[in-house]
This record gives C-alpha cells, sequence and structure tokens, in this order.
C-alpha cells in the first residue's frame, strides 16, 4: 500500500491522517485533493462500523484505491446512549455544534454528577479493493460537564471532561488533547494493524 485516500473534506482532520501516514511512508491524500466528481455519501446505518464503512467502500469503488473513513461520535450512558451515530445532527439539521451542546445540557439537567459518564467514539474502516475492510475502534471515556467551557475544540468538546482530568477537552491543548482523544487511539489502533502486514 504506496497511497491512502482519506475520506474527509475536513482540512484538520485530513492533516492529522497525513502527518499520521506520512511517518509510515504511505502518501495520503483527503477528498480535498481529489479531482474526480464523489458522489455525496449520506450516513444511513444505524452503527458507527456501518457509516465508516459506506464511506470508505463507495469512495474505495469510484477510485480504485485503498479508502480510510471515520465515523465519530458521543455516547452519554444516563441518555441510553444518545447522542450516538446522529451527534452531528443530534439537535436536527442544518447541523449546529452549538445547538447539539444545549441539547445535551438540558436533557441532562437532573442528572447528578456521578451518573453523568459519557464516551468519545471513533471507528475507522479502511478499505484496501479485493480486501475485508479492517475495523479500528478508539475511545475517550470521561463525563459530561453541567456547563461549557473552553474554546480549543470543536463539536462537543466544551461539554465533555476527560477521564483524570477536571477541564473539558476544549481548555486543553491540542497537543495534550491529541494524546488522549478517540482518533488518536483509533489511529494507535491502525498502527499496530500496518505493522503487522
Amino acid at each position: 500500500m504506496k497511497k491512502i485516500i482519506i475520506a474527509t473534506k475536513n482540512k484538520g482532520k485530513a492533516a492529522e491522517f497525513k502527518a499520521f501516514f506520512n511517518k509510515t511512508g504511505i502518501e495520503a491524500y483527503s477528498l480535498l485533493d481529489v479531482n474526480n466528481q464523489l458522489p455525496e455519501i449520506e450516513e444511513t446505518e444505524k452503527t458507527f462500523e456501518g457509516n465508516a464503512a459506506l464511506k470508505a467502500e463507495k469512495i474505495a469503488d469510484v477510485l480504485g484505491v485503498p479508502v480510510l473513513a471515520d465515523d465519530s461520535g458521543l455516547i452519554v450512558d444516563a441518555l441510553n446512549g444518545e447522542p450516538g451515530v446522529y451527534s452531528a445532527r443530534y439537535a436536527g439539521e442544518p447541523t449546529n455544534d452549538q445547538a447539539n451542546i444545549d441539547k445535551v445540557l438540558e436533557k441532562m439537567q437532573a442528572i447528578s454528577q456521578e451518573k453523568r459518564t459519557a464516551r468519545f467514539i471513533c471507528v475507522l474502516a479502511l478499505v484496501i479493493p479485493d480486501s475485508e475492510t479492517i475495523f479500528c475502534t478508539g475511545y475517550c471515556e470521561g463525563e459530561i460537564s453541567s456547563e461549557q467551557a473552553g474554546t480549543n475544540g470543536f463539536g462537543y468538546d466544551p461539554i465533555f471532561i476527560p477521564a483524570g482530568y477536571s477541564i473539558t477537552l476544549a481548555q486543553l491543548s491540542s497537543k495534550e488533547k491529541n494524546k488522549i482523544s478517540h482518533r488518536s487511539n483509533a489511529i494507535a489502533q491502525l498502527e499496530k494493524w500496518l505493522q503487522n502486514i
């Protein structure tokens, strides 16, 4: 495997994956680098694995090269796993981070601190043409804060306190956050897999 397409148009995410693959000697490109007219892929699956595989497989079919896609979200125990696969659009369309945060905080108002456990999950799906899809999963355990704090992050970062910390992900430096994030934990799994092939 000499080249790989990262199934994202998110510049930050693309840069993170490119930096990882550069270390392994694999050239990585994002969808921003691809000239082909690719179909818009709706995330219609009920699981993170399903959505990640759906994106990777459809793009690999069109381009005929290895493709890596991810699906990630927030799982809150007191909300029976919500927002889950609907994390990005929890408060409806168009997607809005602040509206999503407000909805979680509102639903959690009556929940005591010891029952506010939650985790971020990231599932990577790697599709290599004519091979089985590979899945790598990473978690970041923590809890939901009672109010939002911090500006260094996106999504639910301002209301998520990672285990072992007393501040939110959005209050951590990017370097510190990347050490413990669900995505970095999934990438660590991927690294192990690549070392074994």
